[in-house]
């Protein structure tokens, strides 16, 4: 029995970290630069109020993107098409992330199956480089990596 413990916790504390990184494929340190274009409209900030980064207040807190559903930051007025997506069972992943990112309209447009989706968000981040390295960033700054 002593055995069998042993093995199980050498096997999850060796793989956490391939799980942390599983998460990401781009580089968090390229990330912060990319965020820099994001400023001006969103904010990261823990939710013990530590500000991570400063930022603009019309988009939601970037904050815990990491398997959150989509439209669900307390305080924020999302738009209706992405409400209707995180209802539907959008939470935030990688790939999710980057697509919305390079295009918020095509993305909730194709996730609903609506050619009327819109998106409040009209920014487009369009080098699938720069939205993976965001991603990474926000990844590396939220709760799964405390």
């Amino acid at each position: 029995m002593k055995f069998i413990t042993a093995l199980t916790l050498s096997c999850v504390t060796l793989g956490a970290p391939a799980f942390a990184e599983s998460h990401v494929s781009g580089d968090a340190a390229a990330g912060a630069d990319v965020f820099k274009k994001c400023k001006s409209c969103h904010m990261i900030v823990s939710t013990d109020g530590e500000e991570i980064e400063k930022g603009g207040r019309s988009g939601p807190n970037l904050y815990g993107m990491l398997g959150r559903q989509a439209g669900t930051v307390d305080d924020f007025k999302y738009g209706a098409s992405l409400v209707e997506a995180g209802e539907a069972g959008l939470e935030w992943d990688e790939a999710s992330f980057i697509a919305y990112v390079q295009d918020p309209k095509k993305f909730l447009a194709a996730t609903l199956d609506d050619t009327k989706a819109k998106s409040k968000m009209s920014f487009r981040l369009k080098d699938e480089e720069d939205a993976a390295d965001l991603w990474a960033y926000l990844v590396s700054v939220g709760p799964a990596a405390e």
